[in-house]
């Protein structure tokens, strides 16, 4: 008898995805799968799941000639009517909504009520996206010229590529994909591998409503795969843009194979994000605060917070009180109700954990809380709370994407914000402050440098009508919501003569 979960009573619901024992790997108007079998695995208790083929560089080239074809007819639709199909598919993922959070929670770990509120984050750009299709467009620019208008015209870009990580498996990839639609893209997605049952199933409800919409299943390709197709999609130039979800070490490198070609990369990288809670801090505000920030997705958010700057008058009231809300934390199967807190995706990032507490020691850092792999089924470690390390320790600047909060104290706001920026990452901070000129410097010139940048909320946790992203080496690209379309498309400046005199720009005269 099979082990795998999916033929376990408690996991039937698994089959309302379309998921089966053995999954094809590999979706462009047609499911298969060529390349290397994997085994997917639950990291609340490392039980396999199912069983997913991947894809061959055979599969890569007849799916990226079979996007190519397809963004013929797509590019040619309305961006309206596109809106409309991005519609359907919003509609299409708020239907299976709770069982598709469920295996975002089965697969990757993280909490119920996380897994669900990340599909709700793709409906969310779905509707976003639906509407913006009606909105977009360039400017009609004032000629110096009579008889001449100036327009600013935008074109789609044709294949979007889009790499995503395991820790938002769902969103990131709907962040990037609803957009990628309207402004008339075709989208090929390699998710994480060891997310592939959640990059399966979503691309089946996506699939199904471009099948019933009689268009081709190859305007939202997916493909299955390691390094060597992550590496393919850098190096196509068919390829025309690329985006990547990851870390800074990999996304540097994917940057350069892009480059080298002299394509387009919208990167979303590492973050080493900060609270700073000031004298004035409402604390009701704060404690929560820093608990969801660094508890939540157990510490695997991009925007999770790393460092918490207290300011020295209140530090000693905030660690205590934070210590007992740590020991309050529900921790069990991240599906159940009530629990707040989850494993670590891998057991390879246990072993991460496990040489940065070794290394916090070394360093001179104090574990006030936690440290410890936990005594339970799956990839469990404590939610960890570390004080006494200076501010520009070597294990301070690295990101650790695990729960481990660093707690330092300081004088003043020049110093605090120093501090903040000093780091090489840019994603996320935030200040809990009542002081409107503190606030306003903040979010000023010199205040942080970040690409998301809060006050009295947490560093996680973005709205999907704002863009994403961060600065230095975060990567600097933008997803989501404001502008962020333009990322997606090209941008003309054109210029139409309807008179019948021909004055050159500047009054140049040349007879």
């Amino acid at each position: 008898m099979s082990t795998l979960l999916i033929h376990h009573p408690d996991y039937a619901w698994l089959q309302e995805l379309g998921l089966r024992e053995d999954n094809a790997g590999v979706y462009n108007g047609n499911w298969r799968g060529g390349g290397q079998v994997i085994t997917s695995y639950c990291p609340a208790n490392n039980e396999p799941i199912a069983r997913i083929r991947q894809a061959s560089m055979e599969d890569y080239e007849e799916t990226i000639k079979e996007a190519k074809e397809a963004w013929k007819m797509w590019a040619e639709i309305p961006a309206p009517k596109r809106g409309e199909i991005v519609r359907k598919i919003g509609l299409a993922l708020r239907e299976k909504i709770r069982v598709l959070g469920k295996l975002v929670s089965l697969e990757m770990g993280k909490i119920l009520v996380e897994g669900i509120g990340e599909v709700q984050e793709f409906v969310d750009i779905c509707d976003y996206a639906a509407g913006l299709s009606r909105m977009i467009g360039g400017p009609v620019l004032p000629s110096e010229r009579p008889g001449h208008a100036l327009i600013e015209q935008w074109n789609p870009l044709g294949l979007v590529g889009i790499i995503t990580a395991f820790n938002f498996p769902v969103a990131v990839f709907g962040w990037n994909n609803a957009i990628a639609l309207i402004t008339g893209n075709v989208c090929i997605w390699k998710g994480a591998p060891t997310t592939s049952l959640v990059t399966i199933a979503v691309t089946k409800i996506i699939a199904k409503v471009l099948e019933d919409n009689d268009l081709p299943g190859a305007i939202c390709s997916m493909t299955c795969g390691g390094a060597d197709i992550g590496t393919a999609m850098a190096k196509d130039t068919r390829v025309n843009l690329l985006s990547f979800t990851g870390s800074t070490q990999v996304g540097k490198q994917v940057a350069l194979m892009v480059q080298e070609r002299f394509g387009k990369s919208l990167l979303e990288l590492g973050g080493n994000n900060a609270i700073i809670a000031f004298e004035d801090a409402d604390l009701s505000l704060v404690l929560p605060s820093a608990l969801f920030a660094a508890v939540g997705t157990a510490g695997q958010r991009c925007t999770s917070v790393r460092r918490l700057f207290l300011h020295e008058s209140i530090h000693e009231e905030v660690v205590q009180r934070l210590k007992g809300a740590y020991s309050q934390i529900r921790v069990g199967n991240p599906w159940d109700r009530n629990i707040l807190y989850g494993p670590l995706h891998t057991k390879q990032a246990v072993s991460m954990f496990v040489r940065a507490v070794e290394e916090i020691k070394k360093q001179g850092g104090t574990v006030v809380y936690g440290g410890k792999v936990m005594d339970h089924p799956g990839n469990y470690v404590e939610p960890t709370i570390v004080t006494g390390l200076a501010h520009d320790a070597p294990i301070v600047h690295e990101e650790t994407f695990a729960p481990i909060l660093y707690i330092f104290k300081f004088k003043n706001e020049q110093e605090v914000f120093a501090w903040n920026n000093e780091v090489k990452q840019g994603l996320s901070s935030s200040i809990f402050t009542k002081d409107l000129g503190r606030i306003f410097r903040w979010i000023g010139p010199k205040g942080s440098d970040c690409g998301i940048v809060n006050v009295n909320i947490p560093t996680s946790g973005a709205e999907i009508g704002g863009a994403f992203g961060g600065e230095k080496h975060t990567g600097g690209g933008r997803e989501s919501g404001s502008d962020a379309w333009k990322q997606y498309m090209r941008r003309s400046t054109c210029t139409i003569n309807y008179s019948t005199d021909l004055p050159l720009a500047q009054g140049i005269k040349f007879e």
